[in-house]
C-alpha cells in the first residue's frame, strides 16, 4: 500500500481555508499578545488565518471530500507503527517530520529572535521550522548537530560517524528535501528554552518545486524524548492544557498554557495509559457512547485499551473529525441517524461523511464516556458540519479506514472545540471540561 506522505496534510489545509471564511471581508482581525507561559491559538481556517489560503474556494462537496482524505491520511500516520515492534517513529522517517495541525500559534527562534509561525501537534515528537521562516546565518546561538552526537541516533535509523552534521533528506513527490537537526534558543510566549533541538528543513536547490515545504513549523507536543515536553521538564514539568476556538474564529482565541501553573483546579480527569509499540500517543480509556440519553450498545473490543494490539483510544489536535473504529461508529451513526429522523428529512451521504441531511435538524448531544467518572457531552457545534448556505449538514464523524490498522479510536480537534483539554503526564491524567475559548 502506497502511505500518502504526510506533508500534504498541510498543503490540502492551505488550499481549504477558504471553505470556512464567513466573517465579512471587513471584520477585524484581532491579535492578543501571548503572556507569561500562555500562547494564543489561532484556526488555520479562520478568516484571519496567517496562513494564505488557495484563492479560489471550494464547492462544499469538495471540501468535504478534500477534509475527508486529509483525516484519513492522518490517521494512517497515526497507527503506522501501532502493534510495530519499534520505540518510536524516526524523524528521518518522513512521517513525522511533517505532520499537520488544525491550529498555529507564535514563537520566536535564535539570537536575535526570529518571528514565525507553528502549527501545534500533540502526536509528534519532532519539532522543525523551515529555512524560509528561520535563517540559521542570522543567529549567533544556532548549532547543527553533529553526527556523533547522541540525539542524531533518535533521528537516523543508522548513525552516520563520517560527517560534521546530522543531515538527512527527504522527498515529496518531485521535490527534494534535504534536514539538518539542530540547537537554538526557542521563544514562547515571554519564556526563553536554551539549546531547544529541533530540526531546519529546506528545498533542495535542484528541486522543481522550491515552495514544497509549508511556511510555518511545526511544534511537537507528544511524549517522545525529542517533543517539547520532554525538552522542557523542568520548566514545564510535562503539563499542558490546550482550549480550541471554533474553525471559524476570527482572532487568537485559543489558548495553549505550558506548565502546571493556572491549570484548572476542578475538572474530571480519566487515568492517562501508554502503548509500548507508540509511547509518545496520549491513550486513555474510552468506555462507552451515548446519543442522547441512551447509551449505545458498542462491542466491547471496539473501545478496549490492548497494548499488544495498540487497540484503544486516543486524543489528537491534528485530525479534524474524530474517527471512530467501524463497529463503533455504526453504533453511534444509527443511533444519531434514528433521533434525527423524521418525515422531512433524508439521510445521504457526501464525501467521506455517509450521515448528511438536507435542510434544518434537531441534533441531539453525543458524549463520549471514559474511566474514572469522565464524561464529555459534544454541543451542536461539536457534532455537525454545516454548508455555507447553511442548507445541508453532515455528522462530523466517520469510521476508522478499513484498509490500514484500524484499532484506534482518535477524538479529534473538531470534538475539543470550546473545552480545556488538560495533559498531565507526572501524575497519568487526561482532564476535560467545557470552555469557552477566549484569553
Amino acid at each position: 500500500m502506497v502511505r500518502p506522505h504526510p506533508l500534504l496534510f498541510l498543503l490540502l489545509a492551505a488550499a481549504l481555508l477558504p471553505v470556512f471564511r464567513r466573517a465579512s471581508a471587513g471584520s477585524r482581525c484581532d491579535a492578543p499578545r501571548d503572556r507569561g507561559s500562555t500562547l494564543s491559538l489561532l484556526p488555520v481556517f479562520s478568516p484571519c488565518s496567517p496562513v494564505q489560503p488557495s484563492p479560489n474556494p471550494s464547492s462544499f462537496l469538495d471540501t468535504l471530500n478534500a477534509l475527508s482524505s486529509r483525516d484519513a491520511s492522518r490517521f494512517i500516520f497515526l497507527t503506522s507503527a501501532v502493534g510495530n515492534r519499534r520505540h518510536s517513529v524516526p524523524v528521518a522517517s518522513g512521517r513525522s517530520i511533517f505532520q499537520s495541525s488544525t491550529y498555529v500559534a507564535r514563537a520566536s527562534l535564535g539570537t536575535p529572535s526570529q518571528p514565525l509561525l507553528v502549527a501545534i501537534d500533540i502526536s509528534s515528537d519532532a519539532s522543525w521550522f523551515p529555512s524560509s521562516a528561520f535563517s540559521p546565518t542570522n543567529s549567533s546561538t544556532f548549532v547543527a548537530l553533529p553526527c556523533t552526537s547522541p540525539l542524531c541516533s533518535q533521528v537516523l535509523a543508522t548513525p552516520i560517524s563520517s560527517c560534521t552534521s546530522c543531515a538527512f533528506n527527504l522527498t515529496y513527490a518531485s521535490s527534494s528535501l534535504s534536514a539538518t537537526l539542530s540547537q537554538d534558543s526557542l521563544f514562547l510566549a515571554t519564556d526563553s528554552i536554551n539549546s531547544f533541538t529541533f530540526a531546519t528543513v529546506a528545498t533542495s536547490p535542484a528541486s522543481p518545486n522550491p515552495n514544497s515545504i509549508p511556511p510555518q513549523g511545526l511544534l511537537g507536543l507528544a511524549r517522545g524524548s525529542l517533543s517539547l515536553l520532554s525538552q522542557t521538564k523542568p520548566l514545564y514539568a510535562s503539563t499542558f492544557s490546550y482550549c480550541f476556538p471554533s474553525f471559524r474564529s476570527p482572532n487568537f482565541s485559543g489558548s495553549l498554557r505550558l506548565g502546571p501553573m493556572n491549570q484548572p483546579k476542578r475538572i474530571r480527569t480519566t487515568p492517562l495509559l501508554s502503548n509500548p509499540h507508540r509511547p509518545s500517543l496520549y491513550y486513555v480509556n474510552m468506555t462507552g457512547v451515548r446519543v442522547g440519553s441512551r447509551r449505545v450498545s458498542i462491542p466491547p473490543p471496539a473501545l478496549v485499551f490492548d497494548p499488544k494490539t495498540g487497540a484503544g483510544t486516543i486524543f489528537d489536535s491534528g485530525t479534524m473529525f474524530t474517527r471512530l473504529v467501524a463497529p463503533a461508529y455504526t453504533a453511534v451513526r444509527d443511533e444519531f441517524r434514528r433521533r434525527v429522523a423524521n418525515s422531512t428529512t433524508t439521510v445521504s451521504s457526501l464525501g467521506g461523511f455517509d450521515t448528511c441531511f438536507n435542510g434544518p435538524v434537531t441534533v441531539p448531544t453525543i458524549t463520549f464516556e471514559f474511566d474514572g467518572g469522565l464524561s464529555v457531552t459534544l454541543a451542536e457545534e461539536n457534532v455537525m458540519i454545516h454548508s455555507s448556505s447553511g442548507g445541508l449538514s453532515c455528522l462530523a464523524m466517520a469510521a476508522a479506514p478499513d484498509n490500514v490498522n484500524a484499532v484506534v479510536n482518535v477524538i479529534a480537534s473538531m470534538q475539543q472545540v470550546n473545552h480545556r483539554v488538560l495533559f498531565d503526564v507526572p501524575n497519568g491524567r487526561v482532564g476535560v471540561s467545557r470552555e469557552r475559548c477566549t484569553m
